[in-house]
């Protein structure tokens, strides 16, 4: 005899209106609904224009309508983040008191965008609308590119000479052991993070510049290291350096914590910490060239995710993906998290596609229980040609996905939801009734015989319609959801107890 368990009256096979407030059922019962969990993130590069906006001094709407077409894209890929570059080069794509208006943006270095808009702004809020995390990317220590058009007198290479060294090329560097340096970047990046709403500020792999920015002669620091050696410092000159971008790392996490707990801080060094680490790995050494000491600030906790820029396929000797992934996650004494970076902008065809595939399936394997990776960059999945999208859609990234909690920056589960549910004809029809606002998610889970999905809603959407009878897709034969549950789901990833909303039970003991 088929036995209805209603947190709603029934009539018939449907439900009617009911307000009764459901019980949560022990957790033990569903264990099986779970939402996977996978940080998926793209880069969205702005220095050069690689990504976004397609070219400088685009009209506003047109860089809405660009910015809007990859949102829509991520959301469509199943992914859950992005990294959006905002300080490609000492300037801004925002509105800042710090640092000038990107040539990036408008096409002159200092020159608001017109009609005026702010576009981090309008990036964070499009992209928390479709419950995509917005992580703000900055480059710490770039004062000029050759691609940011002429030096203007907003430029910081003019406002703080005092602070920028000239390179080769056409490339100005901010001179990271000036204790200037690290002030001015410092309020930088705290200006972001008081301001907006941002969910993560990020770094890339610019530290001291790369030999070729600088035709391979040493950086061009002597008055800084002579300072330093006249007041009595005892380093020698690559510790001096090293030590330098440390304190700045440090002195930033511990800044970004004081202030806003939630924000995350992410870190993308170069794959290879240093040749022979492990000992098979062979290539540059970012260590002794880059003066970062990447594998200090991952051991120490000073970031919340880490993401090694592993750019080699899986049999590359001497520089092996999972090789590089396994030696990475050996570093990590205060389980942080450990998401690859993907060189996903190269892959053109079959090939490249099931090597992407492969590796996000390794890392899977690797690190079972807080998977995920970022994606360089953005333009992989905007040309109609290229045919990894659908194939990450159709595989990897076929369900949607939560991003793993962080438990060290807070762990404690919201409460559990408050939903009003209706039907009308065979539609189960759920509304919140709360107002709270630290509900980034909520997760529908429903049951199908004996097998659970989930739908991840965005924690600004207020209502949900799910429909009670499905079509069997290999005989067509009719089917019912017998058990739906709701869960939220805060900024950190922690997510509620399970709430009871619905059960039309045939088998009690399933």
């Amino acid at each position: 005899m088929k036995r209805i368990l209603l947190l709603l009256p029934v009539f018939a096979l449907f439900l009617s209106c009911a307000a009764t407030k459901p019980t949560s059922p022990p957790e033990s019962i569903y264990s099986q609904s779970v939402a996977q969990r996978e940080f998926r993130a793209v880069w969205v590069a702005t220095v050069a224009n690689i990504d976004w906006p397609s070219a400088p001094g685009l009209p506003t709407e047109v860089q809405k309508q660009e910015a809007i077409a990859i949102l829509d894209t991520v959301q469509k890929l199943h992914m859950n983040a992005v990294i959006f570059q905002v300080r490609p080069q000492c300037d801004a794509l925002y509105q800042s008191k710090l640092e000038p208006w990107s040539y990036y943006l408008t096409g002159i270095q200092g020159k608001a965008p017109q009609p005026f808009y702010d576009p981090l702004q309008f990036w964070i809020e499009e992209a928390h609308k479709r419950g995509l995390e917005l992580h703000a990317w900055f480059n710490p220590y770039r004062a000029h590119h050759p691609k940011g058009g002429p030096v203007t007198d907003s430029s910081i290479v003019r406002r703080r000479p005092d602070l920028v060294k000239k390179l080769e090329h056409g490339y100005y560097w901010l001179d990271p052991a000036n204790p200037g340096t690290q002030e001015h970047s410092l309020r930088v990046v705290m200006d972001v993070v008081n301001r907006y709403d941002v969910d993560g500020i990020h770094f890339d792999d610019y530290f001291y510049p790369y030999p070729s920015y600088n035709d391979n002669k040493d950086f061009p620091d002597d008055d800084t290291w002579q300072t330093y050696r006249q007041s009595g410092g005892t380093l020698n000159r690559g510790n001096w350096r090293r030590e330098a971008v440390n304190t700045f790392i440090r002195r930033l996490y511990s800044a970004i914590k004081k202030e806003k707990p939630f924000v995350q801080f992410g870190l993308s060094p170069f794959g290879i910490y240093r040749p022979h680490h492990p000992a098979a790995v062979s290539g540059f050494d970012q260590y002794r060239v880059l003066y970062a000491d990447a594998r200090l600030w991952l051991r120490n906790g000073w970031v919340d995710y880490f993401t090694p820029q592993l750019y080699w396929p899986i049999n590359r000797l001497g520089q092996s993906f999972p090789v590089l992934l396994g030696w990475w996650s050996r570093q990590n004494p205060k389980g942080r998290h450990i998401w690859p970076g993907l060189y996903t902008r190269k892959v053109t065809d079959s090939t490249g596609v099931d090597e992407n595939i492969n590796q996000i399936m390794i890392e899977r394997g690797m690190l079972p229980n807080d998977p995920g990776v970022v994606h360089f960059s953005m333009k992989a999945f905007m040309d109609s040609l290229r045919i990894l999208p659908q194939a990450l859609v159709n595989g990897p990234y076929a369900q949607k996905a939560l991003v793993p909690p962080s438990p060290w920056l807070g762990h404690e589960p919201p409460e559990t939801p408050q939903i009003h549910a209706s039907a009308e004809q065979d539609t189960l029809i759920m509304q919140r009734t709360d107002t709270r606002t630290d509900v980034f998610h909520w997760v529908v889970y429903y049951r199908i015989k004996a097998d659970w999905h989930y739908d991840i809603l965005t924690g600004i959407q207020s209502s949900y319609r799910l429909a009670l009878s499905r079509k069997m897709e290999a005989d067509s034969s009719e089917v019912k959801v017998n058990r739906v549950l709701v869960t939220y789901v805060d900024r950190l990833g922690n997510e509620s107890r399970k709430q009871l909303i619905y059960s039309q039970e045939e088998n009690p003991d399933i």
